[in-house]
């Protein structure tokens, strides 16, 4: 009697609640403890509200440091705009999915998931994934779908980390914030399968402390300083002061009316003044260094936050109509080593989080789920691998097609389609030659000329028609070897081809005999000698056994 099939688990053993899964577990709501409002902390923000800010997000309490970090976002552009291009320049990477073996059930899961991954708003998705970047931990809802045979994530719900926190004892284990209601004052635990909970790493610690918002928060809250000195110094020294100036004895109403003649100057530019007084003029000239110190010091934190997200400044801070020369222009949006990184953490969420659970649902436990990877994990260039696979292959080594196929981005076929395959030797243009006689009247296996010119075989080749019965007429008297020769080797320019082609396609691509020394080990590698070396084996086999039999090679025609 077979038993029944073990209950399904996630990688922390935990038993799946189908029922669950079907549900919203963190929709908004009006009130509570799941509001879209904020309290906006960035306003007024000072060096001790922030510290203190910080200290709270370490304490299990990290909403008023998430609310900092949603508005440093929405205030500082420049901030905005290189955490945006980290994040985009990933989101965009192409996606590929290795299946987990060569198993029918394993390639069945890998199209599955390759299917499912042609959703148009995917890239959306993985943008508000990686809003873990600046704020250390994104939570993103995973909405299933479930039929009759299958369970879909139809949608990857994006949840405001506000309403998330983590488990006080290890600072690591997410908790849903429900006010108390699940029995645990800090959270809720979330369920088995119904989450992509992406922390990401700026730095080693704890995840509320490996974003880029708490390090940029700072250079934020120093940069609003300067800008509201700024913005001050702006509005006193930006217009000239003006100065009212009347003679000795003015009454107190000629007094005030010049009075409020300099002050409409200053908001109409027009005032009328009885003749006997005078406005002058004075400008700020000795101001200019201060201003350039205001200036230098938003550029100066500008670019810490720019290294911090980018890993460079060259393509976000240059100097207006600037070239990117020098060190410049080997910088890209976002450097390399970066862009890898975060593609490799993002990948790593997404098949433990996502691809595992989707074909555990659907194909149980047994079957491997494939590997997702963003971006080009390593070089695989097919003009210079396919020929090392094809030398490895005819060396006797093994490899499997669906490892190519994911490598070339090929889906494997279906039952029913119709394959390609590699074009016949013979053409109608070139049809097979008649038979050959021998003086013996006992006709030889009748060989077709191969397609295509070969320089190197034309010496060798024997002749057909008439020509060839004109040498078969000089042979002389034959024995069983020469018949054997000729029963086997009928077709030997085709089984040459595997030997001297490589060879010969090698002389027809170079240009010179230096290349042509260069590159003449590759076509050794290339050349393929099995089928005459099989050809030859099976000859002496038969004629060992032939001798020992004192039997004929050859079956003599009948007269």
């Amino acid at each position: 009697m077979v038993g029944k099939p073990p209950p399904l688990v996630d990688r922390l053993l935990r038993p799946i609640d189908f029922g669950r899964l079907k549900e919203e577990h963190s929709a908004p709501s009006v009130s509570g403890v799941r509001s879209i409002v904020s309290s906006h902390p960035a306003q007024g923000l000072t060096p001790d509200r922030l510290a203190s800010i910080l200290r709270e997000s370490e304490n299990s309490s990290p909403l008023r440091y998430l609310e900092l970090a949603e508005e440093m976002e929405e205030k500082d552009l420049h901030y905005l705009g290189v955490l945006g291009t980290r994040k985009r320049a990933v989101a965009q990477l192409e996606i590929t999915v290795k299946a987990g073996s060569d198993d029918a059930a394993d390639q069945k899961a890998a199209d599955m998931v390759r299917e499912w991954l042609e959703r148009d708003e995917l890239e959306t998705e993985l943008f508000d994934i990686l809003d873990a970047i600046g704020k250390g931990f994104s939570r993103t809802e995973v909405i299933w779908d479930m039929t009759a045979t299958a369970w879909t994530p139809v949608r990857l719900e994006w949840r405001d980390p506000r309403w998330f926190t983590f488990d006080p004892v290890d600072g690591r284990t997410p908790l849903l914030v429900d006010g108390g209601a699940s029995g645990n004052a800090y959270g809720e635990p979330l369920p088995p399968f119904k989450y992509i909970c992406h922390d990401h790493k700026a730095k080693s610690g704890l995840p509320i402390r490996g974003g880029l918002a708490r390090a940029a928060a700072w250079g934020y809250l120093f940069k609003n300083y300067a800008l509201k000195d700024w913005v001050s110094f702006a509005e006193i020294f930006g217009l000239p002061l003006r100065v009212g100036k009347y003679g000795a004895g003015e009454t107190e109403e000629n007094i005030r009316r010049l009075m409020q003649a300099v002050t409409d100057i200053g908001s109409d530019a027009a005032a009328v003044i009885p003749q006997s007084m005078m406005i002058e003029f004075i400008t700020a000239g000795g101001a200019t260094g201060t201003v350039d110190l205001y200036e230098k010091i938003c550029e100066y934190l500008d670019k810490q936050v720019s290294k911090a997200t980018l890993g460079q400044t060259a393509t976000t801070d240059a100097a207006p109509g600037a070239g990117l020369s020098g060190s410049g222009s080997q910088h890209g949006d976002v450097r390399d080593d970066i862009k890898r990184s975060d593609a490799k953490q993002l990948a790593a969420t997404i098949n433990r989080d996502l691809i595992t659970p989707y074909v555990r649902l659907n194909l149980g436990q047994e079957v491997r789920p494939p590997k997702l990877t963003i971006g080009q994990a390593e070089a695989w260039d097919p003009t210079v691998m396919m020929p090392a696979v094809q030398t490895f292959v005819s060396m006797g080594g093994r490899v499997g097609m669906s490892a190519i196929r994911d490598k070339l981005g090929i889906e494997d076929p279906g039952e029913e389609e119709a394959l390609l395959q590699a074009p016949s030797s013979a053409t109608p243009e070139n049809p097979p030659q008649e038979p050959l006689e021998t003086p013996g009247g006992r006709p030889t296996i009748a060989r077709t000329p191969q397609t295509g010119s070969r320089p190197l075989l034309e010496p060798l080749k024997r002749p057909f028609g008439p020509e060839a019965r004109a040498a078969a007429a000089v042979l002389a008297a034959r024995d069983p070897i020469d018949d054997l020769v000729d029963d086997s080797l009928g077709d030997w320019s085709d089984l040459a081809i595997g030997v001297i082609g490589p060879a010969e396609d090698l002389v027809a691509g170079c240009s010179s005999f230096e290349e042509l020394k260069a590159r003449l080990a590759t076509a050794l590698g290339r050349m393929d000698s099995r089928q005459v070396t099989e050809r030859l084996a099976r000859a002496s086999f038969n004629a060992r056994l032939a001798g020992i039999a004192g039997v004929s090679l050859i079956e003599e025609e009948t007269p």
